[in-house]
């Protein structure tokens, strides 16, 4: 026989099928670390709000309201583009205030919930807060309008059982 360079059929396919056992084991790893990132970062957007709330009542809110919107925190540049918008890091984003009147404060809800769920999805936990500056979780996905949407004070989080972020 001629002395042939290359490799055999064998040597590739033990090649191949060591790359496949090295992509099983790192794809569902690459999954949850981009899930705990983008969910680190809706935690850290949520946290930005509240800032950004604190900061608006103390200035054009006159130290007695908060702000109702995201409108009126991005003319302040309070938040950026991105999360003024309603959608940052594969979450959406949901933001709700109101004034103050006779006898009751002003207060505001924030709310963050992944786009999907699931081993695929952009999360698995949404997030919440509110004027005590306290970020919530919750597992799973809350619909649009589900949080951010500040019905009267105390009854806020009766409809969806949340738990403090340690």
């Amino acid at each position: 026989m001629k002395n042939e360079k290359g490799f055999s059929l064998i040597e590739l396919l033990i090649v191949v099928a060591i790359i496949g056992i090295i992509a099983a084991i790192a794809i569902p790893n690459l999954l949850k670390s981009r899930q705990a990132a983008n969910e680190a970062s809706a935690i850290g957007s949520v946290r930005t709000i509240g800032t950004a709330q604190a900061t608006y009542m103390s200035t054009r809110g006159h130290g007695k309201d908060f702000a109702v919107s995201f409108v009126e925190l991005m003319a302040d540049n309070a938040v950026d583009t991105a999360l003024g918008s309603g959608n940052k890091s594969g979450f959406v984003f949901e933001e709700a205030g109101v004034p103050a009147a006779v006898g009751i404060p002003s207060y505001f809800d924030t709310g963050a919930s992944p786009q999907s769920v699931g081993n695929f999805g952009t999360g698995n936990r949404s997030f919440y807060s509110n004027e005590t500056f306290v970020v919530y979780q919750q597992d799973g996905q809350i619909l649009v309008g589900g949080w951010g949407t500040a019905p009267p004070p105390g009854t806020r989080l009766a409809a969806a059982p949340a738990v403090p972020i340690e």
